[in-house]
């Protein structure tokens, strides 16, 4: 990464480490998101149980996570574990690193765009992102959807029409998913033609109104709506669309509809 974080990490915190020297007892590590810092994991920190040999654990080279379990501000220590990093530490850690990967690589673009570097990026307004958001990948994803400015961190006008476009182009909404389930009954001698229709007016709304949406059958007479969207109430309004317009089909042919909560 080529943002470098200034001072020590706290205690507790998940750190990505590159293993570069392994002795007897410990391993020593550098913390890859601290600026020239290194910390070291005590052999019993390392795994659980007997340890013979640590290569077998860990290799000179290699990135792994771990935890802070002490930073000692007078020596400039900091003592670490790879054996309390669970699984869902190591994954949630593994994402956050690959989320700021991509933001440094829409630097890059940005920079190539510009003919510039990305050194001089940073020093024009990606340190000062650093130190508002503490993350650049945080930071360009509120401003591509539209919870933050660019011109809230002063970030040059020169860049702000070129970074916008990458950030268009790279960065896509968070989607949320709305689900209901839908009952349609019919006691008509072509009940099960008319459940089809009126399912079929519900897709062809969805379809009309361009909503992402997919009906799933579940056991009669129960049907599931699912639909996808960048806002909650947008969702829920589609849904009630949906919804409504197969229940209103239904109960105009003697039949019954309901959305179960």
């Amino acid at each position: 990464m080529f943002y470098k974080k200034k001072g020590l990490p706290e205690e507790g915190e998940c750190v990505l480490c590159t293993v570069k020297k392994i002795l007897f007892h410990s391993v020593f590590v550098e913390l890859d998101e601290y600026d020239k810092r290194e910390g070291m994991v005590h052999i019993s920190e390392v795994s659980p149980g007997r340890i013979r040999n640590l290569r077998d654990f860990v290799e000179e080279g290699k990135k792994i996570v771990c935890k802070v379990l002490r930073v000692r501000l007078d020596m400039g220590q900091v003592d670490l574990s790879l054996r309390r990093v669970s699984v869902s530490m190591k994954k949630k850690k593994s994402a956050e690193i690959k989320q700021e990967q991509k933001a440094e690589k829409i630097m890059e673009l940005l920079a190539q765009k510009l003919n510039s570097n990305i050194k001089t990026l940073y020093e024009e307004f990606g340190n000062n992102v650093w130190e508002e958001y503490g993350s650049l990948s945080q930071f360009f994803q509120e401003v591509a959807n539209g919870g933050a400015s660019l011109k809230d961190l002063n970030v040059p006008q020169k860049y702000v029409d070129p970074l916008m476009e990458i950030l268009k182009e790279k960065i896509k909404p968070p989607t949320i998913e709305v689900e209901k389930e839908l009952e349609l009954r019919s006691e008509a001698s072509n009940g099960i033609e008319l459940i089809k229709e009126a399912l079929k007016k519900a897709t062809d709304l969805a379809k009309e109104k361009k909503y992402d949406i997919s009906i799933s059958y579940l056991s009669a007479p129960r049907y599931r709506i699912k639909i996808s969207a960048s806002d909650y109430k947008f969702a829920e309004k589609a849904v009630e669309e949906i919804t409504s317009t197969a229940i209103s089909f239904i109960t105009s042919k003697n039949g019954q509809g309901m959305v179960k909560k």
